[in-house]
């Protein structure tokens, strides 16, 4: 379902979608498209996508999702990187950032989902329109095209669909780049397919053919996509969202499923709590928040906090929660339903093995696994140890039932001056679930004492300081209240830690920490590196003789 533009649902029939995605798949034939061919889509999340991604796999082509936010270096990185001859693009936002870094990129093709003035486009962005007008077309003209084609020629897309092979690649997706630029990611059909087989096998009885879904997770990662293709697979009836509606979605809509990032069941939690001290009210406002219908709740991308999980569960509502990365397709372990452990990640899938090294970091084999990295062969090899073992970058232990927790990143690892080794991701996680804060960031390798850079929630913010009386404050995020109710939050997360663990100062990021910003990944994952970067100056002075300084 499509939201209209006087925000009514238009259905699209799998009909309809089929027909659409074969015009695609027939144009991008005429364009050359095939095997090993890389083909890109820039776009927030929409049907459109989902059909021009299908298309793509249906010519044998490789399909290499883009952040729809992207620009500058980052985006011509993506785009010449992957060697991409097709690129469909969304707007004339996104068509300019593509035409900013023109001469970096060999598209021959380009396509727009939405109308767009391609040569008003191009002189604002300082291309010879000349240079890209008859490799310019719009969806609707590609559709045409391509139908007229199959009108010729019937059999073009069964032909095409009946040469892909399992080992041929199907996406090659760039890692969030936690640090450093992205690594792209090879995964064929036969991964994608092993990790989607185990998924409906683990999950597969708790779902049913029209369940209602709503999808507002960025298509451009392996989670959103993931859950376009199985909804595909399953039968879901979704609901094409974004992510500013999609809790407002999720009351009207009243969905069976409803799959996000952590950051979203925190938020329902928070709404819920906000109503009353009584928990039985709380948890009535949980369930009218969601539509009173939900029977299938996954949490994917970071780790969710246990009290959110079980403040749900209370509610009678189940979150599963999963772990894995893009390199395995993307998951490795999942709680089951009628199986968990709150405290864990759950147990590895039907076909995939997890085991430990000596030094804790958590390993996998598995025919999801990825067989390397694009033009990286050095960073292919560094990922696997001697075994064919997937080296992980986490840290885990195992708990007498065998299901697998996370301690922390390999390499996040904070080294004291005094020697202690601090995992920052055990003290961050602590703040999840406060309304006021939205990230905490903690800084302190080879220093004496560990501090921390804290993003804010600015709603919650701006609440508190007009319960003070602040009915119009020049700027929350330096409002010395705002300061000192932060300095408390610290203070009690502080009481639960060793000495060597605590923050010691802080200071509050003066923006958001966004995926536009660069800061945070698209599955909303602290880009460490960057942050430290970006606020170096911020998180050293915090060690001059004017700050706090440790006990």
């Amino acid at each position: 379902m499509v939201r209209r533009a006087d925000r009514t649902w238009k259905p699209v029939t799998w009909g309809e979608m089929a027909d659409r995605i074969a015009y695609i798949a027939a144009f991008l034939i005429d364009r050359g498209l095939d095997r090993d061919i890389k083909s890109a889509v820039m776009s927030s999340t929409r049907v459109d996508w989902g059909l021009a991604g299908l298309g793509i796999l249906a010519a044998r082509g490789v399909l290499v999702p883009v952040y729809p936010g992207l620009a500058g270096e980052s985006l011509a990185h993506i785009l010449s990187h992957s060697d991409a001859q097709v690129l469909f693009v969304e707007h004339a936002q996104q068509l300019e950032a593509v035409l900013q870094v023109w001469d970096k990129l060999a598209i021959d093709t380009l396509v727009t989902i939405e109308p767009v003035d391609v040569r008003g486009s191009a002189r604002r962005a300082g291309v010879d329109v000349d240079r890209i007008a008859d490799r310019c077309f719009s969806l609707q003209q590609a559709e045409a095209i391509g139908a007229e084609s199959l009108r010729r020629q019937p059999s073009l897309v069964e032909q095409r669909l009946g040469s892909i092979r399992l080992d041929d690649v199907s996406l090659l997706v760039y890692t969030s780049g936690t640090t450093g630029m992205p690594k792209g990611v090879l995964l064929t059909h036969r991964n994608l397919g092993i990790n989607g087989g185990d998924w409906i096998q683990v999950n597969g009885t708790l779902l049913n053919e029209g369940d209602l879904d709503i999808l507002w997770l960025p298509m451009s990662h392996i989670f959103g996509w993931g859950q376009f293709c199985l909804g595909n697979q399953l039968g879901f009836i979704t609901y094409f969202s974004t992510p500013a509606e999609a809790l407002t979605d999720m009351t009207e809509l009243s969905p069976q499923v409803f799959m996000s990032v952590p950051a979203y069941w925190e938020k329902l939690a928070q709404m819920a709590r906000s109503v009353a001290d009584d928990e039985q009210r709380q948890w009535a406002e949980l369930r009218r928040l969601t539509g009173g219908r939900l029977s299938f709740c996954l949490s994917g991308g970071a780790g969710l906090g246990l009290e959110v999980k079980e403040f749900f569960r209370a509610a009678g509502i189940m979150i599963i929660e999963g772990y894995g990365l893009t390199e395995c397709s993307p998951t490795l372990t999942m709680n089951r339903i009628d199986d968990y452990d709150f405290e864990s990640v759950g147990k590895p899938f039907p076909r995939v093995r997890v085991k430990l090294a000596p030094d804790g970091e958590i390993l996998a084999k598995g025919d999801n696994c990825f067989s390397g990295y694009y033009k990286d062969e050095a960073a292919t090899a560094a990922m696997f140890d001697a075994e064919g073992w997937l080296k992980t970058g986490d840290l885990g232990s195992f708990n007498h039932r065998g299901f697998l927790r996370i301690i922390g990143r390999k390499k996040e690892i904070l080294v004291t001056a005094g020697g202690k080794n601090v995992p920052p991701q055990n003290i961050e996680l602590r703040f999840r679930n406060d309304p006021l804060i939205s990230q905490v960031v903690v800084y302190g390798d080879g220093k004496r004492y560990l501090t921390a850079l804290v993003d804010i929630h600015e709603g919650t913010a701006l609440e508190l300081l007009q319960g003070a009386g602040e009915s119009d404050p020049p700027s929350v995020r330096n409002h010395a209240l705002i300061h000192r109710a932060i300095a408390e939050r610290i203070e009690l997360v502080n009481a639960g830690l060793a000495s060597f663990e605590t923050i010691k100062a802080f200071a509050i990021a003066t923006a958001p920490l966004t995926p536009e910003s660069g800061l945070l990944t698209v599955s909303l994952k602290v880009k460490r590196a960057s942050v430290y970067d970006a606020y170096r100056d911020v998180l050293e002075g915090l060690y001059s003789s004017n700050n706090t300084q440790p006990s």
